[in-house]
Parts: structure tokens; sequence; C-alpha cells
């Protein structure tokens, strides 16, 4: 009898096994309601903390790697001194630009994206400029690329692109299949791939690119008025790329050449540098906008907001320990000062969570007491213990408040802006105005005709190797819908009929 009931059982949970892969769950089996959009405050507001999909997807995501970084895990890091164009103070509270000549120490660390820690430094990959500002009211991290755009706009998917950009679970092999099996459902990927695919895809040198912020945030002046602005670093060195050609040459010879590059060039005195401008938009001006501003996968022309100059980088000193300085470096979109705060871009709100939560699992929970994340300033928090820790706190007093003079205030200057929520329902929606063509087809009409023809190779490099010939004729039409000349250029690359490609256009 005991021996059929555990049959019986067997079979009822083979047929609750059955029933849980119709549908996509959590991790404790309860049913997913939108695996696309995250839940925000409207349309346009911030994520909502209660997106507990959200939260457990990304969570999950961040722990998929021991010890190595999950992404950007092949970079290089150099010290320098970041010094301010003009004094900002009417538009932010930053102290860091409120003053003309300002000089500030910065840690930079350059990466691509995708591939592992040993991977070349020639494969077509977004690169990772991210810039750690030691100010004297605490860091300021700019986490960003060097492309101007992303490929999606909802942290919700970032996992599933990682996942698809990464190698297959099964064979451990990167493959165009994935990749475009999942791109082909997310045509708001166009304009990156459109970048990407170009010869911007692979820089010649970590010295020879522009970076960019991606997102919008917040710029917040003592009035507490908020400006939305977008950050954009320009090479002083020229931009030069790699076509795929010149990058298998320059594989064979030295795969790891964009580290030997920018460590030889400060060894001998030519310190490569970079002016960070910025674009400035009230809010008032989106809705005017044929497009959503806080939209990352899109630029702001500049006929919109012409670009400001806020100061100029300049990287001048090697680490003296790879590991200790490199390695364990953590950056985060969320390592902000007074004066600047982040937008409600769905994808950075998704950051503002993934990157410390990430950080805390790669390196512990006091990554910050590290020399190289720790701030110039002193610190004083109620924050304690936890694995290597080395706060040297000596107070009974670890809470607030408290009647003792050791309790620490806070301080109303620094409270963060207000945001006004009225009658606004929680969703889960794609943004209004996507319009994810538009911007691809006008940088693919930018590039000159040898350009052109690059992009067209790289591309179709990449979609003959998916076997799948629907995602292929998706992918083309996405890219028709962005130019036609565009579309019709790589119809013919890969031999697509005529019925084919009636039936995209």
């Amino acid at each position: 009898m005991r021996k059929r009931i555990l049959l019986l059982s067997g079979s009822f949970l083979l047929a609750i096994g059955a029933y849980a892969q119709q549908h996509l769950t959590t991790n404790t089996g309860a049913p997913v309601g939108d695996n696309q959009n995250s839940k925000t405050v409207g349309q346009n507001g911030q994520v909502l903390l209660e997106d507990i999909h959200l939260i457990e997807k990304l969570a999950a995501f961040d722990r998929e790697r021991i010890p190595e970084r999950v992404v950007h895990a092949r970079g290089v890091g150099v010290y320098g001194e970041f010094i301010a164009a003009d004094n900002f103070s009417a538009i932010t509270k930053a102290s860091f630009l409120k003053e003309k000549g300002k000089k500030t120490p910065v840690f930079v660390r350059f990466s691509t994206v995708v591939h592992s820690s040993g991977s070349p430094e020639t494969l077509r990959d977004p690169r990772g400029f991210a810039t750690k500002f030691y100010t004297d009211e605490g860091n300021y991290d700019l986490v960003g690329n060097n492309l101007p755009v992303f490929f999606i706009r909802d942290a919700m998917k970032f996992p599933d692109m990682v996942h698809a950009f990464k190698p297959s679970p099964i064979y451990n092999k990167q493959d165009p299949n994935r990749v475009f099996d999942f791109f082909s459902h997310v045509p708001e990927g166009t304009h990156m791939l459109t970048r990407v695919y170009s010869d911007l895809g692979i820089p010649a040198s970590y010295r020879e690119m522009d970076g960019s912020g991606v997102h919008a945030f917040k710029w917040i002046n003592e009035k507490g008025e908020v400006t939305y602005v977008k950050y954009t670093w320009k090479t002083q060195q020229g931009v030069r790329n790699l076509t795929a050609e010149d990058a298998a040459k320059m594989q064979a010879q030295d795969f790891q050449h964009a580290t030997v590059d920018l460590y030889d060039n400060i060894k001998k005195g030519s310190f490569p540098s970079w002016d960070l401008y910025v674009q400035l938009l009230k809010a008032s001006a989106f809705d005017k906008l044929d497009f959503n501003p806080l939209d990352p996968t899109k630029i702001w022309p500049e006929q919109i907001s012409k670009p400001v100059l806020v100061g100029r980088m300049t990287l001048n000193q090697i680490p003296g320990n790879f590991f200790e300085e490199v390695e364990q470096s953590a950056f985060a979109p969320g390592t902000l000062v007074p004066g600047i705060e982040p937008s409600e871009d769905k994808l950075l709100q998704g950051r503002l969570f993934s990157y410390f939560d990430t950080q805390r699992y790669r390196i512990g929970a006091n990554f910050q007491q590290l020399p190289v994340n720790a701030p110039k300033v002193s610190v004083a928090s109620n924050n304690q213990d936890g694995a290597f820790s080395n706060r040297h706190e000596n107070s009974d007093v670890n809470y607030q408040p408290s009647v003792t003079g050791s309790n620490l205030p806070d301080n109303n200057q620094y409270k963060y802006s207000q945001s006004t929520f009225t009658n606004t329902a929680s969703v889960q929606q794609k943004i209004s105005k996507p319009d994810d063509f538009k911007q691809a087809g006008e940088f693919y009409r930018s590039l000159s005709e040898k350009d052109k023809v690059n992009l067209i190779k790289n591309l179709t490099g990449d979609l003959s190797q998916v076997k799948n010939r629907d995602v292929v004729r998706k992918m083309v039409g996405y890219f028709y819908m962005a130019d036609a000349d565009y579309g019709k250029r790589l119809a013919a690359a890969l031999k697509l009929t005529r019925e084919e490609v009636e039936k995209l256009f």
C-alpha cells in the first residue's frame, strides 16, 4: 500500500511538473505575469522594489559566476585626474563641478562586456567605460560604454540578453543562433546592433574610443530644481576602429593589445585624455519630442540639446597591483553624490539594485572598504561587521537616533529631490513612443560607403550562421524598417529569395 502511495505521489508530482512547464514561473513556482516590463509608477515612473520577479531575476543573475564578473570580466584600470571646465552650481550642487579648474582624482576601468577574463581584446563587443570620481563629498561612479545606446530598455530583459550572448549551456560555445533568436523578438535592439556591427564594435584601443553614460541622469541644484543630463566622453586621441580583418591580424599578433597599448603609452608619458560633455533637458520638453528621452536605446540629437563641456580627464598612473586595484575595483551607477540622481529610465532603475548586489556577492559586503573603492573622505556610517570589516569603529552607539553626543545627525540639505505622483496607477507596460527603428536608420545613413559595406559584411557573417530562416527574415525586416537600402543589402547578402523578401516588405 505504501509503495502504491509513493507511486501515486510520484505521478502527481510529474503531473504538477508538466503543468508548471506550460508557463514561466518564479523560483517558487508562482506564474509570471509579465517577463518583459518592470512594474513602475505609471508608464514612465520609477521602478517599484515590490516587483519580486524583477528582484529575484536580477539577484539570481548577479550570482551566476564565481569569482569572475558575469559581464565586463576582461578589463584594465588606470588612475588619473578630472579638471572641471566651469562652475555648474546653477544646475547641480555636486561639489566637484562647482568650481572651474577644480581637480578630482579618478580611477577608470575599460573592459569588454560579454567575454571571459582571458578573452582577446579584439572581439566584436561593446567596451565598458567606468569612471570613479573620488570627490570631496564621496565617490561618484559614471558607469557606461563606448557606444551611446544599449540593446534593451528594461532591466527585466538583461539576464535573458546576456544569456543569449554567453556560451550555450550545452555546448559552451557562443552561437549567433541564440543571439538572433533573442533579438528577433526585441526590435528595440536594432539601433545598438547596427552600431556594434559597424566598425565601432571593435575599437583599435581603449585610448581611441569615445565613452557614454548611456542613461539619462538628473542634476539637482541647491533650489531642488531638476535638469536631466546625458554624458559623453570625447577622446582627444581621435576615434580609430579595426575592421574584422584588421582584428584577426591583431589577434594573431597580440590578443591583449588594448591593455598593452594603454600601459605602454602611460609609461612613456603619452597620457590619454577625454573631454566630458553633457546634454541638458528639462522634463517640460519631454512631451514635445517624438521619442522617449529616458529610453537608453536612443541618443539625444544635438539639435535637441547641444553638448556642453564639463571638464577634461587625463589618465597618468598605472596600478601597482592588478588584482587588488583592477580586479577588485567595483563600480555601480547607484554610487552617487548630492546633486546627481538617477532618472526614471527602467534599465537604469534595475542597475541601481543589480550592480551593488553583484559587487557584494563577488567581492563581499565590505567591498567599499578596499583602497581602490574607498572614498578619499572620512566615512561615518552605522553599518557594521561582515567579512573583512575594517571600519575601526569604537563607539557604543551604532544606531540612530540617540541622546548621546556621538549620535550622527542628518543633514537636510542633502535630501533627495522630490517627485510628485497624482492618481497614477502602477503598471507593467512598454514605454510610450518606442520608435525602435528611426535612430538606427539615421545612424546607418550617417556612415560612409566603406563603413556601410563593412556593417553589411559583419552582420552577414553572423546571420549566415543562423539556421532558422524565420529568425533571419525577421532580423532583416528590422534592419529594413530602419532603412530600406540597409535591409535590401542585407537581404541580397544573405541570399533571401524574392518571395522571402516580399513577405518582409
